[in-house]
């Protein structure tokens, strides 16, 4: 299947690797408003260049378009694409209100085209073993979680672009890093039903948040601790999730969430815990989440089903975001 690229920024580099790793899998066209940053996959994947989306979309040969634009820019674009019947496989946050969210997953219902969202964490392999135990119930009724993102990303990195930071492009930590956290989490636990949350603009000069911490409950009755930062010196410290169960403890963790820092589980014996934490510890990225992504979404157009991360996915995660900041800007509880 033939690709194009809609913005050519530090993210569609992952886009484009991704497709050059998959077998029958092309990237034809690019496009983004600053002819200089298409250079690139000019030269390394001999990608037409557009600064045109519309001119672009005439081409017949485009059966997939990746969009990378800052999120505030996806509802437009997602219109455009999809009124030119092509799929769409759309960077996170899936946009940044929900009427532009129901926009978009309108937009490709009416139009007949697939939509996938990029929330590449769930591929990780220990995410993977993770969720089979979880489906598994083998950790009986749970508890509580903690969900945690200390990273950093310093000053000079809202200062790359104008929009990065803002609320209308952007958003803070939990709509840039973090949400894909929560969405693990709602993978996880499925839906929550209150949100009560705070957060601050301590260290970073932009507008949205650089930290937050807040509480679910979901509709199980289990509770999450939820802490995301990027003010963390001098480097990424943590990002974590520990789930608390009845018959078990997992931790998910590391600078990246990568390995199992605990895995007890009342149903499995040493030798096999020992077996699914090497399984993970031999192979811990697996194949990149975004190649993941982007081979579903070909299996879905082949096959005729929906992609494994879809439009009504990257609505929901969109959704807690907005509650958590509903509740730290009116500082009560919110229901979902």
């Amino acid at each position: 299947m033939n690709f194009a690229i809609i913005g050519c920024g530090f993210i569609a580099k992952k886009h484009a690797l991704a497709i050059s790793n998959i077998s029958g899998a092309n990237l034809i066209a690019v496009c983004d408003r600053i002819p200089g940053t298409m250079d690139y996959y000019i030269e390394s994947y001999g990608a037409t260049p557009y600064t045109d989306s519309v001119e672009m979309l005439k081409d017949s040969l485009i059966d997939i378009v990746c969009i990378c634009t800052p999120s505030g820019l996806h509802a437009a674009i997602t219109e455009e694409v999809a009124a030119a019947k092509k799929h769409i496989v759309l960077e996170k946050p899936i946009a940044m209100t929900l009427d532009e969210t129901n926009r978009i997953i309108n937009a490709a219902k009416i139009n007949g085209v697939k939509l996938t969202i990029v929330h590449p964490n769930r591929f990780r392999t220990v995410v993977q073993e993770a969720k089979k135990i979880l489906d598994q119930k083998m950790l009986g009724k749970i508890s509580h979680i903690n969900c945690l993102v200390n990273w950093n990303r310093g000053q000079e990195y809202y200062d790359q672009a104008p929009w990065r930071g803002t609320k209308v492009h952007d958003g803070g930590v939990l709509m840039n890093q973090a949400i894909h956290n929560l969405d693990l989490l709602l993978w996880f636990m499925g839906k929550p039903n209150e949100i009560f949350s705070m957060d601050a603009t301590r260290l970073r000069d932009i507008e949205a948040e650089d930290v937050s911490t807040g509480v679910i409950r979901f509709e199980s009755g289990a509770l999450a601790n939820v802490q995301a930062s990027v003010t963390v010196y001098p480097k990424n410290f943590e990002e974590s999730l520990t789930i608390f169960g009845e018959k078990g403890t997992i931790k998910i963790g590391g600078s990246n969430a990568l390995y199992f820092e605990k895995l007890e589980v009342e149903g499995l014996n040493d030798y096999q815990i020992e077996e699914i934490i090497n399984r993970v510890e031999r192979d811990p990225w697996g194949i990149p989440g975004h190649q993941r992504i982007i081979e579903e979404m070909i299996h879905a157009i082949e096959k005729n089903h929906d992609p494994a991360v879809t439009g009504e996915d990257g609505k929901r995660a969109l959704e807690l975001v907005l509650a958590f900041y509903k509740s730290a800007q009116s500082k009560k509880l919110v229901s979902l």
